[in-house]
């Protein structure tokens, strides 16, 4: 087993990761290899569009690493479904979008391996709360 010297976490555009910073002096203080983590990182998230992924990299001691990507965001995820730039500057006075129910259980479904959530319906409601709090209106929510 190998001692691990650092846990970095980092939020990168899926494909698009350089040495630049963030990547190269999070990286770089530990001592891993920041071109090897940026090819392997572009490589594993090629396929993921212009997402925002957050990455876990364990930096052992003798400067090796391993990475773990998680799912987008959720209101990356909630913007796109959306259709807006941004949320609501005033969440709760201005409405910045609308969002059906079922779009919040894809969103849910997606999202599932890192939410702290027992089923979909309870993982749908934390993401349709998110969207209520950047603003946005949420349509066609099933009443408990």
């Amino acid at each position: 087993m190998k001692k691990i010297n650092a846990i970095v976490k980092l939020q990168l555009p899926a494909g698009k990761a350089t040495p630049a910073p963030p990547v190269g002096p999070a990286l770089g203080q530990h001592g891993a290899n920041i071109m090897e983590f940026v090819k392997q990182f572009n490589a594993a998230t090629a396929n993921m569009g212009d997402a925002i992924v957050p990455v876990e990299i364990t930096i052992f001691s003798d400067r090796s690493f391993t990475f773990v990507t998680k799912t987008p965001p959720a209101s990356y995820l909630i913007r796109k479904a959306a259709g807006i730039e941004k949320g609501s500057q005033k969440a709760g006075r201005e409405k910045a979008g609308k969002i059906t129910w079922e779009q919040c259980l894809a969103i849910a479904k997606q999202k599932m391996p890192d939410m702290n959530a027992t089923d979909l319906e309870a993982a749908a409601r934390m993401i349709a709360g998110s969207a209520r709090s950047m603003g946005l209106e949420v349509t066609g929510v099933p009443h408990a």
